[in-house]
């Protein structure tokens, strides 16, 4: 192998998709937490509005809390799993161009040799 050997490179490159990868699965599970926690504040204030858990403050603020809570993470992750996609389209991109670099060549020209 010599210096301008593409080869290294590709293997960081392939290294660091799959840690971006790994890193968008976890935005979506926590975008579907929030989903979650913003579905159970509106339902819980909802169920505190109509009167049917008692006449609670705290239960009210409690699911407006939730709400704001999982509204802040929803937007937080996703801004994160967007900068996530961008940088994996982009690593993906300097690997094929990298790649596109190796001089390879098919089986059939290789040498034949008879041992």
């Amino acid at each position: 192998m010599t210096e301008d050997d593409p080869t290294d490179e590709i293997s960081d490159i392939e290294d660091r998709i799959e840690r971006l990868a790994e890193i968008a699965e976890r935005c979506r599970k926590y975008i579907l937490a929030s989903k979650i926690a913003i579905g159970s504040g509106t339902a819980l204030l909802l169920i505190t509005i109509l009167g049917l858990f008692g006449p609670g403050q705290t239960a009210a603020l409690g699911s407006i809390a939730l709400m704001l809570g999982g509204i802040v993470s929803l937007g937080s992750n996703i801004s994160t799993l967007r900068q996530t996609g961008e940088a994996i389209n982009a690593a993906e991109a300097r690997r094929e161009a990298l790649i596109g670099t190796i001089d390879l060549r098919l089986v059939a020209d290789a040498p034949f040799k008879l041992v």
